[in-house]
C-alpha cells in the first residue's frame, strides 16, 4: 500500500488523536447511533489525555459523517484542535479504536483501508462490451464499446462447404471484434488506472479478449466464474478482488523469505525484529515494510526524534545520535513514519495468517531492504 497520502500527518510534531469511526448502513437506528458514537469517541480521547480543542474537532467530524455516503466509516487524524486528515474505510473498524499518542496510529489502515484495488469489469458478448468500475466503496458505469462487424456472428453446425465458409467467416468476425473490445478495454484501463480487469462472459469470448490485451495487462485480467449474461454480484467481485490482493501479498512474502538468505556479498536483503528494523530505518534502507497490525512487536515502545530516521530502542541512544528531543512511540507507528517519508510501501501480513501452511514472522514486522 502506497501511504504517501499520510505525509501531512508527519509535518507537525506533537500529540495526535486517531479515531476509527465505523458506520453500518444496515442499522435501522443509524441516525440515533452516530451521535452517541461521536460523543463516545470524544470521551475516550479525553480519558487518554487529549486536549479539549482536539476532542471537539474529532467529535464534530464524527458527527458530520451522518450526512456522508461512506458505507463503512472513516479514520480521523487530528492535531492541535484540527482534523488534519480523513480517510474513507473499506471495511468496518472494531468498536472503540481510538488512540492518543506521539504519532498518528495508522497501522489499522492497512486492513481497514488498504489494498482496495479498483476493478474494471467488462461484460463481454459477441457485439461488444460494457465496462463498470468497482471497488469496496465504488460502483459506476465506465462506458461501452459496440464493435463494427456484427455479421455473421454465430457458427453453423452443418459441414457442407457453404456452411463451413459461413463458420469461418463467423470466427473471423469475432476475432476482429475481440480485438476491438481488447483495445477499448486497454484504453479504459489507462484512463481510469484500474488495478484489476475482471472479464465476465462466455469462456471463449473472454479468452479471446484477454489474449489480445497488451502484455502488461494480461496478467491483471481474470475471468469471473459466474455472471455470464448478467451483472456480477458484489460478493463475486469482492472474491476476485480479495484473491488478487492475497496473491500479491503472498508473492511479496515469498520474496521476503528468499531475500533473508545472504547473497554473494554475504548480506541479507531482508530483516525482521525491532532492533534490525530500526537500524534499517536509520539508514534509509526500508524498501518495503510488512506488518501484522496486531503482531506483538507492533506495540513495543521505541523512542523517536523530530527526524523520522531518528528512532531507537532506548532514549539514551537518541542523545548519542545528536537528537535534543525524544518521545516514546509505538514501534509500528514509528516505522511506518520512516517508511512513508522514504516512499517505501507498507503491506499487511493479515492475509498470510489466513493461509494454511504459511507462518507469519513471530514479531509481526519484517522489511525488504534497498541496496546500499
Amino acid at each position: 500500500m502506497d501511504l504517501a497520502f499520510l505525509s501531512p500527518l508527519y509535518e507537525h510534531p506533537g500529540s495526535w488523536a486517531s479515531a476509527y469511526v465505523g458506520l453500518s448502513r444496515h442499522d435501522e437506528d443509524l441516525r440515533t447511533r452516530r451521535r452517541p458514537a461521536a460523543e463516545a469517541v470524544a470521551r475516550r480521547l479525553r480519558e487518554r489525555g487529549a486536549d479539549e480543542a482536539t476532542c471537539r474537532a474529532v467529535h464534530d467530524a464524527a458527527a458530520a459523517l451522518e450526512r456522508g455516503s461512506e458505507p463503512y466509516g472513516r479514520a480521523l487524524f487530528a492535531h492541535d484542535g484540527e482534523v488534519v486528515l480523513q480517510v474513507s474505510l473499506t471495511r468496518a473498524p472494531p468498536w472503540g479504536l481510538v488512540r492518543w499518542g506521539t504519532l498518528p496510529h495508522v497501522t489499522p489502515l492497512l486492513d481497514l483501508a488498504g489494498e482496495d484495488p479498483v476493478s474494471l469489469v467488462a461484460y463481454i458478448d459477441r457485439a461488444g462490451a460494457e465496462f463498470e468500475l468497482r471497488s469496496a466503496v465504488l460502483r459506476e458505469e465506465a462506458g461501452q464499446v459496440r464493435v463494427g462487424r456484427q455479421w455473421p456472428m454465430h457458427r453453423a453446425r452443418a459441414s457442407d462447404w457453404s456452411e463451413r465458409r459461413f463458420r469461418l467467416e463467423a470466427e473471423d468476425t469475432w476475432e476482429h471484434n475481440a480485438r476491438e473490445v481488447a483495445e477499448a478495454l486497454a484504453g479504459c484501463q489507462a484512463e481510469t488506472g484500474a488495478d484489476l480487469l475482471i472479464l465476465c462472459g462466455g469462456e471463449r469470448e473472454c479468452r479471446s479478449v484477454r489474449e489480445r490485451l497488451p502484455g502488461h495487462l494480461r496478467d491483471r485480467a481474470v475471468r469471473a466464474a459466474h455472471g455470464v449474461g448478467s451483472r456480477l454480484l458484489p460478493r463475486e467481485v469482492e472474491e476476485v478482488r480479495a484473491r488478487h490482493v492475497r496473491e500479491r501479498i503472498l508473492a511479496e512474502v515469498d520474496r521476503y523469505r528468499s531475500a533473508r538468505t545472504p547473497g554473494e556479498e554475504r548480506r541479507a536483503a531482508a530483516v525482521e525484529g525491532v532492533p534490525s528494523l530500526i537500524e534499517a530505518a536509520r539508514g534509509h534502507r526500508l524498501a518495503e515494510l510488512l506488518i501484522l497490525p496486531d503482531g506483538p512487536d507492533t506495540r513495543r515502545e521505541v523512542w523517536i526524534g523530530e527526524d523520522p530516521a531518528r528512532l531507537a530502542e532506548r532514549r539514551t541512544e537518541l542523545s548519542d545520535l545528536g537528537e535534543r528531543h525524544a518521545w516514546p512511540a509505538r514501534a509500528d507507528d514509528a516505522l511506518v513514519r520512516a517508511a512513508v517519508v522514504t516512499d517505501a510501501p507498507v503491506l499487511s501480513l493479515a492475509p498470510v495468517r489466513e493461509e494454511t501452511g504459511r507462518e507469519v514472522p513471530a514479531g509481526g514486522m519484517v522489511a525488504l531492504l534497498r541496496r546500499r
